[in-house]
């Protein structure tokens, strides 16, 4: 039944273009870049993320990550992709779209971080909206799923801007920054407007 049916992201195009942003995965020439934007962002994006490994910068902590990446991408669990600006190719952070299920389920999750550079600037709202399409069409989806930590009120309002609907509120839901918090929890179905 086509319904079911797994759909490799090669379908969806090696880069998604959206408006003002692009979004590809990572390859190991972004190494430079992206380490630089994180290592600058490192304060601004601690209190929202995992707990970085100590080698997470390391240019060998990278590859693995690629690696990574590359079997999530060929087992349709997860896609990871780069932000740029489009109107200089400035990486701007990143999105991710993980824990697929298919089947009865053909859902996702989203997962987005931003430099602190380029934060309020309308890129990540882009980003999501440039991804979503992709979930809904090329990856054949029926719902996205967010989660996010109740006082982070710019990724409660992206998600609200997006068309993502608050579902619910669960207790200790992630381990950020070394704390389980507790996180709003987010959905978009595939017939809802934006």
């Amino acid at each position: 039944m086509a319904f079911f049916r797994s759909v490799s992201i090669a379908e969806a195009g090696p880069a998604v273009a959206g408006n003002g942003v692009m979004l590809r995965a990572p390859v190991m020439s972004d190494y430079t870049e992206w380490t630089s934007l994180r290592e600058e962002s490192r304060d601004f994006l601690v209190p929202w993320e995992p707990t970085w490994p100590s080698d997470d910068l390391s240019r060998s902590a990278f590859r693995r990550r690629l690696k990574r990446y590359a079997e999530d991408q060929r087992t349709d669990t997860a896609y990871a992709f780069l932000i740029f600006r489009s109107s200089d190719n400035a990486m701007v952070g990143g999105i991710t779209l993980a824990n697929l299920r298919r089947g009865v389920a053909q859902a996702g999750s989203i997962g987005y971080w931003i430099g602190q550079r380029f934060a309020r600037q309308g890129l990540m709202t882009a980003a999501v909206r440039t991804l979503i399409p992709m979930c809904f069409d090329s990856l054949r989806l029926h719902r996205i799923e967010a989660a996010c930590i109740p006082d982070n009120t710019a990724s409660v309002r992206l998600l609200e801007k997006c068309g993502f609907q608050r579902e619910g509120y669960a207790r200790e839901y992630l381990c950020i920054n070394g704390v389980w918090a507790d996180h709003l929890l987010y959905a978009r179905l595939r017939g809802d407007g934006s």
